[in-house]
């Protein structure tokens, strides 16, 4: 019998944020194609607020949902304290997820190097979680990057790396044949995540790597990093723009390849001028007209 604490949790979910949380996560998982029918997801989960609710909608979409899909709920101890460690294995019990821990010595390895310890980190993780999952018979992870995440990236996309980029809902494993990670909190945003968070009266760890094990349970958006830049940059700009967030996410939805001077697919640089004489342009139209009329 489910806890009062995890009916509440759940029931909020579909009661108190269906329209902010549940609709945005079946709607990704619906435009994207997220899930199709035999899929065996393994849904990664890192400790934090993301993930946790990330498993509760999977819980309620399997549910309550139509397609036929089995998830197994996979949490690497990459090498927590035992605080942080008994912060997971508590909060799995509070919302009844049934987790399946399994070990590997990421921290050990990342501990001792100088240069990009976090980016090291990341791919380790993801590296370990596709090997696991594929073991188990799984053919998708699933990750809990939110609606932020995408829009922080585009703008570290073309701040800091030069380029117009972002975070994919899915995407096909190059080393893990056969597999695929999906985002499907990708339309939801953190706010309404800390939210839900908040309500639950859930606490979770933010971070736990040898760098900052004194904080075991974290206030979200603590730490100096790129990301925390791009989102109080986003914060200040929605003083004048509300919807600057959603503007900066559509414009990697809405790209007119008309009015891009150049890009890349499959590892191919294009330019506009590849093809420049063979397309008829608009304002060529209005010029041959505007003669017409002359003459």
């Amino acid at each position: 019998m489910s806890s009062d604490r995890c009916k509440k949790a759940e029931k909020s979910i579909i009661t108190t944020y269906r329209t902010r949380i549940w609709r945005k996560f079946v709607s990704a998982i619906n435009d994207y194609e997220l899930i199709a029918d035999g899929d065996n997801i393994a849904v990664c989960m890192s400790g934090g607020k993301d993930s946790a609710l990330m498993a509760k909608c999977f819980q309620e979409l399997l549910r309550h949902g139509k397609a036929n899909f089995k998830l197994r709920f996979l949490v690497m101890d990459p090498g927590y304290n035992e605080l942080n460690r008994r912060v997971i294995e508590n909060n799995a019990e509070i919302l009844e997820i049934p987790i399946e821990i399994f070990k590997s010595d990421i921290f050990d390895i990342v501990a001792n190097v100088d240069r990009s310890p976090c980016y090291l980190c990341a791919r380790m993780r993801r590296g370990w979680l596709y090997t696991k999952a594929k073991e188990l018979g799984c053919n998708k992870i699933a990750l809990g990057h939110h609606f932020d995440d995408v829009v922080e990236t585009i703008l570290m996309g073309i701040l800091y790396n030069g380029q117009i980029q972002t975070m994919m809902p899915k995407l096909k494993s190059d080393n893990h044949p056969g597999m695929e990670l999906i985002r499907p909190l990708y339309k939801v945003p953190e706010s309404e995540i800390i939210n839900w968070r908040n309500l639950n009266e859930l606490s979770f760890i933010r971070c736990a790597c040898r760098f900052t094990e004194n904080c075991a349970v974290c206030d979200d958006g603590t730490g100096a990093s790129k990301r925390l830049e791009m989102k109080e940059l986003v914060k200040s700009l929605k003083i004048d723009n509300p919807d600057v967030a959603k503007n900066i996410f559509n414009s990697v939805c809405n790209v007119n390849l008309d009015a891009i001077v150049g890009y890349r697919k499959n590892g191919t640089r294009h330019k506009f001028l590849d093809d420049y004489n063979l397309n008829s342009r608009s304002d060529a139209h209005v010029d041959n007209n505007a003669n017409s009329l002359k003459l």
